[in-house]
């Protein structure tokens, strides 16, 4: 009964977020995240297990259904490792005590680690005084009963990240955009959005928005920008390469990021970065850490096989024509690292190269796949 993860009360919000996912009614990095973490919350709440392995098979079996039903949100599957990275470690914690101070044996691993002060710090927390039973016959509820609450606010900490994450990419913006630079972005990405934002309350400069066809969303992004006193243009994506050679820094939002430090970015980002590198200009990606994802772009062109309507290509009207030719219409790009600068994070900046020891550090290898 405690092993079993579907129970009609637990599985009802997980059924309904997979419709909503399937159906495309909750789209985008950010709110896929947050949902997932909401229902992961309800799940748990309410589930029984009597030791960590039960309680692991059924934080799982969420994410395989979510997944299953929209494997194109990336961040879907992030959340769920986070938590189980997170579930984890607590209970590591617990049921080890001072015997974790062993891992302080010299290996290549933990001298490479010694390198990094922001994650010894965070190791360094105060010592679990969890006390876990496991299959206890006499109290079956206990195990969960200890546990739950710190799983709670594990949940709790991946909300409040996805929250507040938009600002703290922004505390850094000032460092890295100046007076009189002209920026150029392409698209809407609400992460960019902010970034630029908060860097007009220091510094004036000039932003050049490519509009992204065929969604146009960076139409809504000039708008946006010039609302707010930022001196902007709009320009058709035809004109990246021509005006690239004017432009001192190129920032772009991402859909996912991947282990080799190439992302999924929206359809347009490829064009930008290559025109970008052929004329030297730095290129700066904001996202957040929940994009993180320890995946591979290895045997397809097009990032994460995501198409939109090819009538937005090339309408039905032209008969002829459509008769006579396949329309593609990608959704995402796949960017590869070498085209990428620097990756700006509500947890720092890192080049491309160090992305797959941030994956590495934030999710367990077992849950790389469900």
């Amino acid at each position: 009964m405690a092993t079993e993860p579907q129970n009609a009360a637990g599985q009802r919000p997980v059924e309904a977020l997979a419709a909503k996912l399937r159906r495309r009614q909750v789209v985008g990095s950010r709110e896929t995240a947050l949902e997932t973490a909401l229902v992961l919350r309800q799940v748990v709440s309410k589930a029984r297990f009597q030791n960590i392995s039960q309680l692991v098979e059924i934080v799982r079996s969420v994410g395989q259904k979510l997944i299953e039903a929209q494997p194109k949100e990336h961040t879907v599957g992030n959340t769920v490792r986070r938590l189980l990275h997170h579930v984890r470690e607590e209970y590591n914690n617990a049921s080890k005590g001072e015997a974790t101070a062993s891992t302080n044996e010299f290996s290549i691993a933990n001298f490479v680690l010694q390198g990094q002060p922001r994650r010894q710090v965070a190791a360094q927390k105060e010592e679990s005084t969890l006390v876990l039973k496991e299959d206890d016959s006499d109290d079956p509820d206990s195990f969960a009963r200890t546990l739950k609450p710190v799983v709670m606010e594990g949940i709790q900490d991946i909300l409040d990240e996805l929250e507040t994450v938009y600002d703290n990419i922004a505390k850094s913006a000032k460092d890295h955009i100046h007076s009189d630079e002209i920026i150029l972005t392409i698209g809407r990405s609400k992460t960019v959005e902010t970034y630029l934002k908060s860097a007009a309350h220091y510094h004036k400069f000039t932003v050049i928005v490519a509009e992204s066809g065929p969604s146009y969303g960076g139409h809504d992004m000039a708008r946006s920008l010039s609302s707010s006193g930022i001196s902007t243009f709009l320009v058709p994506d035809s004109s990246i390469y021509a005006l690239m050679s004017r432009v001192s820094k190129v920032i772009l939002g991402a859909h996912a990021i991947l282990a080799d430090g190439g992302m999924f970015a929206l359809t347009g980002s490829l064009l930008t970065a290559t025109a970008a590198r052929a004329h030297s200009t730095p290129v700066m990606v904001c996202a957040g850490q929940f994009k993180l994802t320890p995946l591979w772009n290895l045997y397809h062109e097009y990032g994460a096989l995501d198409f939109g309507d090819p009538s937005s290509v090339l309408g039905f009207e032209e008969g002829d024509l459509v008769d006579k030719v396949d329309v593609v219409n990608p959704y995402y790009d796949y960017v590869r690292p070498d085209l990428v600068d620097v990756y700006v994070t509500n947890d720092g900046d890192h080049p491309p190269p160090s992305i797959y020891r941030l994956i590495k550090e934030s999710y367990d290898d077992e849950d790389n796949e469900f």
